[in-house]
């Protein structure tokens, strides 16, 4: 039997390679999921959830996904899991329509310190004004879903319960370890050159 420290080294190693390859960095949560859980849960979760999230990335699209997280995250008040997720929104966002998303990653990650209400009345305010009112309705789905307002009725509830679990348990490990925010939580982290572009879009944006 792998003695119980090695088993979570190894673990810690996994999953730092493989999201390493997926985003281009190792998330700073990955020991923190480890500790949480033990080494051979936390592969195990992540051999489960990780290929499950992968397929909701090509059905929804990544914005929408992200979206989705972003919600699930404020709505458990995890800084960590909201700021990976916006941070990606932002990129994917300026990708695909050439202009800054209204909120920043930064501004979109202090929503979870207000009230539940108020939160969502500011990220809808953001979604019309970037022309994203279509996804409304999903932010709204979710909300819905995580409160057990709405029980699952097709395939794409199911997806977004799925993400509400998975993001569960980033979102208490996370918090659980205190972990400061790091890179884009997506493939579209290793495009160096938009994420310059972003920065700099930024920067003068402010000014």
């Amino acid at each position: 039997m792998i003695p119980h420290q090695k088993l979570d080294r190894f673990a810690v190693a996994v999953l730092q390679g493989v999201t390493q390859r997926l985003w281009g960095f190792p998330p700073h949560l990955m020991p923190v999921l480890v500790a949480q859980l033990g080494g051979r849960r936390a592969i195990a979760w992540f051999l489960w959830n990780m290929p499950r999230y992968q397929r909701t990335l090509t059905v929804f699209g990544r914005l929408r996904t992200h979206l989705l997280g972003i919600t699930i995250s404020l709505i458990n008040s995890c800084a960590y899991c909201t700021f990976g997720t916006a941070y990606a929104l932002q990129l994917i966002y300026l990708k695909e329509h050439d202009t800054l998303f209204p909120l920043d990653e930064h501004a979109i990650t202090a929503l979870h310190l207000h009230e539940r209400a108020e939160t969502r009345e500011r990220l809808v305010a953001a979604l019309h004004e970037a022309d994203l009112s279509a996804e409304v309705p999903w932010v709204d789905r979710l909300i819905a879903l995580a409160s057990h307002d709405r029980q699952p009725a097709d395939h794409d509830d199911t997806r977004i319960t799925h993400l509400i679990g998975m993001f569960a348990v980033l979102n208490t490990c996370a918090i659980a370890g205190d972990v400061a925010p790091d890179e884009a939580h997506d493939t579209i982290n290793k495009d160096q050159a938009l994420k310059e572009r972003y920065a700099l879009l930024r920067a003068e944006s402010s000014t």
